[in-house]
């Protein structure tokens, strides 16, 4: 079987789990699929991806800390393939409801004007701006820090499913994979690469929104 690069990354993105520092390894290895795990391993992907070498990748991404070399998605993959039209909203999973109920207001008005959300989709102010956007009839966009069939938390497993079908889901780690405390950070560059501007409701001192404000700055 002749593989092609795309190929080669996407099962290079399964078989570490998006892991982007053992995927480069193993490019720089030059690692070829072995046939029969490249079909054993893609049977476990059920979501549509798009990998850095796609001529509709993200412009955004290319300039940016260690791209995404495989996105996997689902729902409406051309929402992000303008920065300009994307604003992130970040904030506290420990939010108060009248930083919820902002985010809704602020978010919904943001759509009207034609701009997308993006977030992740955490509990607290992350969950109440992506509602405020689909409430309104407008676009939002998850990113996740966690396999893209994972819904974490469990809690918005109604508005997961719902920006699959309304927004959009998007994440660099496939299948099943579990979150852990390196990948939501990480992830974080990824929701500031993609937008214009970035919103902040409630954060505290030391928090994951502050980092993604931080690579927004960057």
């Amino acid at each position: 079987m002749s593989f092609t690069p795309d190929d080669i990354l996407v099962y290079l993105a399964l078989k570490h789990g998006g892991d982007w520092d053992k995927m480069n390894q193993s490019i720089r290895n030059k690692e070829r699929p072995d046939e029969e795990e490249y079909a054993e391993l893609l049977k476990t992907n059920h979501s549509k991806h798009i990998t850095i070498l796609d001529p509709n990748y993200p412009e955004a991404f290319k300039n940016m800390c260690k791209p995404p070399l495989v996105l996997f998605y689902y729902g409406d993959i051309s929402i992000i393939s303008s920065m300009k039209n994307c604003i992130g909203y970040v904030g506290s999973r420990e939010s108060s409801p009248y930083g919820n109920q902002m985010a809704k207001n602020i978010c919904a008005g943001l759509v009207s004007y034609g701009y997308s959300i993006v977030s992740g989709l955490a509990r607290g102010i992350d969950t109440a701006a992506t509602l405020g956007a689909l409430d309104a009839k407008g676009k939002a966009v998850a990113v996740l820090g966690n396999g893209i069939d994972y819904c974490y938390p469990s809690e918005n497993k109604d508005l997961y499913e719902r920006l699959k079908h309304e927004g959009l889901v998007i994440s660099e780690y496939p299948g099943q994979t579990k979150p852990t405390h390196e990948s939501f950070p990480f992830r974080n560059r990824i929701i500031a690469a993609l937008s214009t501007g970035v919103v902040v409701g409630e954060a505290s001192k030391r928090s994951g929104t502050l980092i993604t404000v931080n690579f927004a700055l960057g």
